[in-house]
């Protein structure tokens, strides 16, 4: 079916197209009546505005933008960005926004995208994801005065507003449950180390194990599980192997915890598993996982109502969301040293 246009309209009512204008746009140019019969028609036309148009008129777009530069194999597998993108888009549907998402090789794409998006009016701004320890993001957004949040740590961010969790605080959370047991050799599988969140995580690890005086040990790995399991049949090959895993990401603990078991490995008796961030995936297991969990679609949500104010011309700060709470399920048990 053919999009009814303002041309439509005006034959309908027998009117130019500027009268139909001036109706659409509430503006003077015609009387009442003409106007209400105006929007009557176009509302039976299903007679939507232009997007294109109507940001060149008055400089809105009336979208916000999402650019994510992680394989799509691993992406689509990964219950964190689904429940993320989940949130961001039940908060901006409450006034129909639309989410542009889309995805980028390397941040080079993903900046050119952006300078793309603005020059074109295609988003009104854009959430900013997975920070890296020298981000080119960040001053490229700056230049372009383009409204941005970034989804977490307030580090390295320039201007930009975050919506952050402390994951510092997650870490102990962990690693003090875990020595509370009796484990002594406690590893972690964590994401590709240009990743903030990975650098944060990875040094907050090392400083509480030695503060619980706990042997650590660390392996990178992208988030997959293929690489999950392949860090974790390293792991356990050690003469000395640890006796509790944490993994960055749910994706990767179940795939380690199969790892681990198909080496004839009992879970929790002969080796814990811990999960980054709660799922499903969590649950479908057995054992099933222990995870730090936290509501992620609210962490979105969160960051939508940050972006509107900030596409708005509101000057933001940041803003902490509630840290990740461990929640204890049947991976996860003293070692058997202390048993």
């Amino acid at each position: 079916m053919k999009r009814p246009t303002m041309a439509d309209i005006a034959r309908r009512a027998g009117v130019t197209k500027a009268a139909v204008s001036f109706a659409l746009n509430n503006r003077p140019g015609v009387s009442e009546p003409t106007r209400r019969r105006i929007l009557a028609i176009a509302e039976e036309l299903g007679w939507q505005p232009n997007s294109a148009a109507r940001a060149l008129s008055d400089g809105k777009a009336g979208a916000f933008g999402l650019v994510i530069d992680r394989p799509a194999r691993t992406l689509g597998i990964e219950p964190f960005f689904m429940q993320l993108i989940s949130g961001i888009q039940g908060e901006l549907i409450r006034d129909a926004t639309p989410l542009v998402l889309t995805m980028a090789e390397d941040q080079a794409a993903e900046i050119a995208l952006y300078r793309s998006w603005w020059a074109q009016r295609r988003v009104d701004g854009v959430f900013l994801v997975d920070l890296q320890a020298d981000d080119a993001r960040v001053p490229v957004l700056e230049e372009l005065g383009m409204p941005a949040v970034v989804i977490g740590a307030p580090v390295g961010t320039g201007r930009l507003p975050a919506v952050w969790s402390d994951d510092a605080a997650a870490v102990r959370t962990v690693l003090e449950h875990l020595a509370g047991l009796g484990h002594r050799r406690i590893a972690r599988v964590g994401g590709p180390r240009r990743l903030r969140h990975t650098v944060i995580r990875t040094a907050a690890f090392e400083a509480f194990a030695r503060e619980l005086r706990v042997t650590s040990r660390i392996m990178e790995a992208d988030y997959s599980g293929e690489q999950g399991a392949a860090a974790t049949r390293a792991l356990l090959a050690d003469p000395e192997p640890p006796t509790a895993i944490v993994y960055d990401n749910d994706v990767m603990a179940v795939s380690g915890l199969t790892a681990a078991q198909a080496l004839g490995l009992r879970v929790p008796a002969d080796v814990s598993v811990v999960a980054w961030d709660d799922s499903a995936l969590c649950e479908l297991v057995h054992p099933s996982l222990t995870a730090l969990s936290r509501d992620i679609a609210a962490y979105g949500a969160r960051a939508a109502r940050r972006l509107r104010e900030a596409a708005g011309g509101l000057g933001l700060g940041d803003v902490q969301d509630t840290a990740p709470t461990l929640t204890v399920r049947g991976s996860v048990g003293a070692p058997r040293t202390v048993q």
